[in-house]
Order: structure tokens, then sequence, then C-alpha cells
């Protein structure tokens, strides 16, 4: 399985996200892969976010390897499962659909989390508290995404 995560800057949610999955495949020992990827241009080539960074390394994860990139349509070809971070960037994504197939891949990661109330990860971009609440989102919806695709 080949999975997308996507944010708007591709330096703050999609790099955790990514982490995060990445690093529960690895103990899991599944055959997917996962990348990341951003609605906007503004930030292609960067590392993540310093309190990204962080806040992944608190945790044991190294994502400092990643670079910011900007989603393009053939991701909806070529990735099997694309997550959004927020309605907004699903809206962006599924304007970059050109078949209902690639509709269907589109789902917002919050979206495997049951009970969740809330569906989009807040942009902590402007929080530096944000990143922490953001990572225990990501890591409570990618646990769940392994359950659901795995049982």
């Amino acid at each position: 399985m080949r999975i997308l995560m996507v944010c708007l800057g591709n330096i703050c949610r999609s790099p955790l996200a990514e982490g995060i999955l990445q690093h529960k495949i690895a103990e899991k020992k599944l055959n997917w892969e996962v990348d990341s990827a951003g609605t906007s241009h503004w930030h292609v080539g960067e590392t993540p976010d310093p309190r990204s960074i962080l806040t992944a390394q608190k945790h044991g994860l190294d994502i400092t390897y990643q670079r910011s990139r900007q989603l393009k349509a053939i991701d909806l070809k070529t990735f099997d499962l694309i997550l959004a971070m927020d309605d907004s960037n699903h809206r962006d994504i599924l304007r970059l659909a050109s078949t209902q197939e690639e509709e269907q891949k589109v789902k917002r990661i919050l979206d495997y989390v049951e009970d969740s109330k809330v569906k989009s990860v807040p942009d902590p971009y402007w929080d530096d508290d944000g990143f922490e609440k953001v990572y225990v989102m990501l890591d409570e919806a990618c646990t769940s995404l392994i359950e659901k695709a795995t049982t």
C-alpha cells in the first residue's frame, strides 16, 4: 500500500504524520510506503518546521531527512490512499482528481479515529504549543489506520 499524507505547506502536520506512520509500519513489518506533500508551493525543498522536528525527536522519531514537496495530479494515480489533514486540504486534493477512482482514494486522516468529534487536524504553525497536540492526534489516527487496514 502507498499512502500520501497531505497538509498545506508540508512542513508541520504531514511530515509528522509521515514519520509516525513510517515508524508504525516498520514496527509491524508491513510492506507499505508513506510520503507527504503540501497543497501549496510555499516551502518546496525545505526541511520540516523545527518545532515538528523537535516534537518528533521527543517521541524517538527522526524526520530531518524529509523535504517539502507540492502535491501533483500524478500523486492521485500513484498512491493508494491520500490522507488530508483538514477540510481545506481535502477540497484542494479533490480538485486535482480526474476520475471517481481517484476521488475515492482521498480521505481525512481523522476519519480513521472512531467517535472523533474533530475531523480536521489543526495547523500548529501559529501555535508553538499545538505541535504536541497534533502529534497525539496523528499518532492515534495512524494506529487506527493500521488496525483497520490489517484486520
